[in-house]
């Protein structure tokens, strides 16, 4: 007889073994109060520590609801929870991540506001346990987010502790995008979302696999996956710069045959040459940054590599038919 889960969750794990153990503990014990079928997909996202192991070991605990996918590499976070949609076999789909810094008790509440009608279910941390330049960056964020891309509505695009109907998780797996964030492509197909309060904790053990590099690809694969902004943005400054050139030019013509001939200006004329040349440079970049996502679409590359798959097999009924 196959096991049909109402809850699937979600998590992405890569070099965790500190708290997979208390994860495992917690997030079964959460769910098993919720006297509901669930599943647990747990993503190893090429770990190089000793996850592998816990997480097969978690496996053999309980085969029927804990499933373990192997990378064959590190394709990141959001892959990794791509990866695990495409397993998903419940209802309910969430998301979290493995640091416990969401903790697992909150499940409840998402579960509750889907069963309410809701089809995606976003989150804010409330009483964030965070840095005071963590804090300041990400408000700071969050407000230029939704000034470039308005129609994404989230207080806290950071927290991964969300919740999804199985209609919308088809959706986003459908999409085949070799890089994407997926709060924010939820909230493109979402017809009734909603969002709810959660706790939010320090960090249990290890550190965060995010440096400063993966921040700011981060929020390179959210501008540029869901706004033109910047685009129409250095439109404008073209056009205004145009239009500012082309009065110096005309000042110049005029100055020259008025004054005469002059040099004390030329240096004054480097300074502008190079300001505008940095602002073409960087303008190359922006458009260079959707030339590149681009490219990796059109290549065509598997997004991940799944090296392998546990579960326990699922085993169909025969009738006295033997059909």
């Amino acid at each position: 007889m196959s096991y049909s889960p109402y809850i699937s969750v979600v998590v992405p794990v890569h070099n965790e073994q500190e708290v997979l153990e208390e994860l495992y503990t917690r997030l079964t014990q959460s769910l098993d109060k919720l006297d509901k079928p669930y599943e647990i997909i747990l993503t190893n996202d090429g770990s190089t520590d000793k996850s592998s192991e816990m997480l097969q070991a978690l496996h053999e605990r309980r085969p029927d609801q804990i499933r373990v996918i192997e990378f064959n590499g590190n394709f990141g976070q959001h892959m990794a929870i791509m990866a695990g949609f495409e397993h998903v076999r419940g209802q309910i789909v969430i998301t979290m991540d493995a640091d416990l810094q969401n903790p697992p008790e909150e499940i409840g509440k998402l579960v509750a506001a889907m069963e309410q009608g809701h089809d995606v279910v976003n989150t804010y941390r409330q009483d964030r346990q965070d840095s005071l330049w963590r804090l300041k960056v990400s408000k700071w964020h969050n407000q230029i987010r939704e000034w470039m891309i308005p129609k994404l509505k989230m207080k806290d695009e950071g927290c991964m502790l969300r919740a999804y109907s199985r209609y919308i998780v088809d959706l986003m797996v459908s999409t085949g995008e070799s890089s994407t964030f997926i709060p924010a492509l939820a909230l493109m197909y979402a017809a009734n979302p909603t969002e709810v309060g959660v706790a939010h904790a320090e960090r249990s053990a290890g550190t965060s696999s995010y440096n400063f590099y993966k921040l700011i690809r981060y929020n390179f694969d959210l501008i540029t996956g869901f706004s033109v902004f910047p685009l129409q943005v250095f439109t404008m400054i073209g056009v205004l710069i145009s239009m500012c050139s082309f009065a110096f030019v005309v000042f110049l013509f005029l100055r020259r045959l008025i004054v005469g001939p002059e040099v004390q200006g030329v240096f004054t004329l480097f300074a502008i040459m190079f300001f505008l040349i940095g602002i073409v440079l960087f303008g190359l970049g922006v458009v260079g940054e959707y030339v590149g996502r681009i490219y990796e679409e059109v290549r065509k590359r598997p997004r991940f590599v799944i090296r392998r798959v546990l579960e326990k097999p699922e085993v169909q009924v025969l009738n006295n038919t033997g059909t």
